[in-house]
């Protein structure tokens, strides 16, 4: 896999097996912090003033979406139980050669490269409000006694990877969420909006990162 540098002057990855860059070219680090941080963690925050709160994410990849809330969450004073499914992590020498120590803290950044590879057998602490576990699985196999409060929803495009947005994975996975909690995800279709009402998710359109007019926001009922 070869990097990209996006138009945001931050690095993603492009995947040629699956025909497409983990990231958005319009650039990454300000589509992790558009989609997942202000559309997804700080708006549940605004709304139930929580002070705890589980994350999931779907399609782990780099961790650029876990360093962002890591970061973001450095002067809040709420706490962070961050899992993210992954079936094909990437070596720790990828993950160091993505440049993403220059958009995050120094402290955020060591704790997540020191932590990295034990996430992936265990939940481990990154800081004392925000705890860590990668999931080295396939979607469909992903099952956890845990209900999350948010859900990133980060998996390739549809049109490169259309059995993570069918009815079925999206059912499999919404079952984790929370009543009230809040699925997000970079993009938005009429599919997609079909298969989330059906699951008892009331849909919203948000503006979308630069490259994208709109995204989606979903509120389990």
């Amino acid at each position: 896999m070869d990097f990209v540098i996006t138009g945001d002057g931050s690095k993603t990855l492009y995947n040629a097996e699956i025909g497409e860059c983990y990231h958005s070219k319009h650039g990454a680090v300000q589509e992790s912090r558009h989609v997942f941080i202000k559309t997804g963690l700080d708006h549940y925050v605004q709304q139930t003033g929580a002070l705890d709160v589980a994350i999931l994410e779907v399609g782990f990849g780099t961790g650029l979406n876990f360093l962002q809330t890591a970061d973001y969450i450095r002067d809040k004073s709420f706490r962070v139980d961050y899992v993210g499914i992954e079936g094909f992590p990437l070596p720790l020498d990828t993950i160091a050669a993505t440049g993403y120590d220059e958009t995050v803290d120094a402290g955020v950044w060591s704790a997540y490269v020191n932590n990295y590879e034990g996430a992936l057998q265990q939940s481990v602490r990154i800081h004392e409000r925000l705890q860590l576990h990668i999931a080295h699985t396939l979607l469909m196999d992903f099952d956890s006694e845990k209900r999350f409060d948010v859900l990133y929803f980060d998996a390739f495009a549809a049109v490169h990877q259309p059995e993570m947005w069918s009815d079925l994975a999206l059912g499999h996975i919404a079952q984790f969420v929370k009543p009230g909690g809040v699925f997000v995800t970079y993009a938005i279709t009429g599919n997609l909006k079909r298969s989330m009402k059906s699951l008892g998710f009331s849909i919203e359109k948000a503006p979308g990162a630069p490259g994208k007019r709109e995204m989606l926001r979903a509120t389990k009922q």
